[in-house]
């Protein structure tokens, strides 16, 4: 009895059935999720927001005193400069905004994530730095996407759906003239990096290098040497972070680990 004849369907299988396996693997990987993401609002995007109005940029790594920033979208408008933070997620989504750790939990697990809200806070710190513009004018705006429900009130800000083009389009104040919006966009092609994987990658490199406390960083904020110090009284007494070398004069301060 050939045996080749009888396994060659089971073959022939395989040369699907793995490549799917491995496609299905990948999707379910933070970093595909997260681009696949970005992806979603980059085309609604596209189709619900007059790209004459408001200008964009997807993707954009910029330098900073301590390294890069990585920003999924910006948009720049005459009635502002919105800067957006991706979150494909499903389950339920507990937080609030003052809250270091949001919840996503599901009938039977749950995991934690840094607040988005405070993961944006240095994307718009940079962008106001970059464009020499002040805080009024640029609005951190998080969008939520792959089937997730709120489970406690939300600001503004936080959004879903739809909810991502109403909140950008009810600033109806001008505040930038047409000059200065392209102006503002011109900057940032100049300054942002290439949007590569080798760029991704190098980013996500300096970011393991923060969260490793034995390495040497600088503060965002003045550019001298931030130490690790530890919290001498209050709920976080004994807990340590990072601290910049010149206090009081300046008062950086940051966690040990954080995604930025």
């Amino acid at each position: 009895m050939n045996t080749t004849l009888l396994l060659q369907p089971m073959f022939d299988m395989l040369k699907w059935l793995l490549p799917l396996m491995l496609f299905m693997s990948l999707l379910k990987t933070r970093l595909v999720k997260g681009w696949f993401g970005e992806q979603l609002v980059r085309l609604s995007t596209h189709f619900l927001l007059n790209r004459r109005t408001y200008q964009r940029l997807h993707d954009v790594t910029l330098h900073t005193l301590d390294g890069t920033t990585q920003i999924d979208h910006v948009f720049v408008s005459p009635f502002g400069i919105f800067v957006l933070e991706t979150k494909n997620m499903s389950g339920w989504i507990f937080g609030g905004e003052k809250q270091a750790q949001w919840t996503q939990q599901f009938p039977r697990k749950r995991f934690q994530f840094q607040n988005p809200i405070h993961q944006n806070y240095k994307h718009v710190k940079t962008l106001q730095r970059v464009l020499g513009v002040g805080p009024e004018h640029v609005h951190s705006v998080i969008t939520f996407v792959g089937g997730s429900t709120f489970k406690t009130p939300m600001p503004a800000s936080v959004t879903q759906g739809g909810g991502l083009v109403r909140y950008i389009k009810s600033f109806e104040q001008p505040v930038f003239t047409d000059a200065q919006v392209m102006s503002m966009l011109e900057i940032l092609k100049a300054g942002r990096l290439v949007p590569t994987f080798a760029t991704r990658r190098e980013h996500v490199q300096r970011l393991k290098l923060r969260d490793d406390p034995t390495a040497a960083r600088l503060c965002p904020r003045c550019g001298n040497a931030l130490v690790v110090r530890t919290y001498k009284t209050g709920n976080k007494s004994g807990q340590q972070f990072w601290g910049c070398s010149t206090y009081p004069r300046c008062r950086t301060m940051q966690p040990i680990a954080a995604d930025r």
